[in-house]
């Protein structure tokens, strides 16, 4: 149980909602934004006194039924509810360490799928494994270290052109907004794993940007389903975006497509040669 988290957390979610979200009247004005932690104690159908301890740190582990009822007072979403269970201790746990390895089912499909850009992202935003068309649309990521491949130092960590180092996609903003709120579950599940503090703790100090979105403790990461890629050789390309998630090692499968005879497709099939005999000069030298 990571009760400061779990503190924080619930008064996060507590001063988004107004009294009329929840079907109180408004009152006088009030000096805070959000519930007063008794009402949100009388919706949870437990203590004000102890509903202040959990926002305070200072509660023991709450049980399921009371989660439940927090969870129902604060409006919580499925993700935010599972989260809450996770910082609570109540979550089934994992490993202590996010796992790097990808299945080799999935490197073989990855290089199987036509016309379609395809690679596997760790539960921090490392890209683990690509296909050539991807290496084609985004970059080569063989000759870069590990951590030169991780997306979310990319987004927040780049030139002070920041879209330009994320491929120059049209969504960069809300890139950025969704790597906060993945790596902030992520650290919920794996709160020993050096690589998952030490990345957070790295992006903390060096970027108010994330700084500003980690505070919003928000966990209910948006689907992008189309995504635009500036291409220095192509122009921009609109391509289908789908994540898959690989479930048993924590890890996601990124597809980029896009629908047959359309002006993306075609781009994506002259990427295609080219990523090809790129890939192939390289396996020569």
């Amino acid at each position: 149980m990571d009760k400061q988290a779990l503190g924080a957390f619930l008064r996060s979610r507590r001063e988004r909602l107004r009294p009329q979200d929840v079907g109180l009247p408004s009152g006088p004005r009030r000096r805070t934004p959000g519930l007063r932690r008794e009402e949100a104690a009388v919706l949870a159908h437990i203590s004000t006194e102890y509903y202040i301890r959990l926002e305070q740190g200072r509660a023991p582990r709450p049980s399921g039924e009371v989660l439940a009822g927090i969870a129902g007072a604060l409006r919580l979403t499925d993700a935010e509810s599972d989260h809450l269970h996770v910082l609570a201790g109540t979550a089934p746990t994992r490993t202590r360490l996010h796992r790097r390895d990808v299945r080799p089912s999935i490197l073989a499909l990855i290089e199987r799928l036509p016309q379609t850009a395809a690679f596997v992202m760790s539960a921090v935003f490392e890209v683990l494994a690509w296909n050539d068309l991807a290496a084609a649309l985004m970059e080569d990521f063989a000759p870069l270290d590990p951590e030169d491949r991780n997306l979310a130092r990319r987004a927040f960590l780049g030139s002070e052109h920041a879209d330009e180092t994320l491929y120059g996609i049209s969504d960069a903003a809300e890139f950025r907004h969704h790597v906060v709120m993945e790596l902030r579950a992520t650290l919920a599940r794996y709160p020993d794993d050096p690589a998952v503090t030490g990345l957070v703790d790295e992006l903390c100090d060096a970027s108010p940007d994330f700084v500003r979105l980690w505070e919003r403790h928000d966990v209910q990461a948006v689907q992008m389903f189309t995504k635009t890629f500036r291409h220095p050789a192509l122009g921009e390309i609109t391509v289908d975006c789908d994540t898959l998630a690989l479930t048993e090692r924590d890890q996601h499968l990124v597809l980029y497509s896009a629908p047959p005879g359309s002006p993306a497709a075609e781009a994506l099939a002259l990427l295609n040669v080219l990523g090809a005999e790129a890939g192939s000069a390289a396996r020569r030298g």
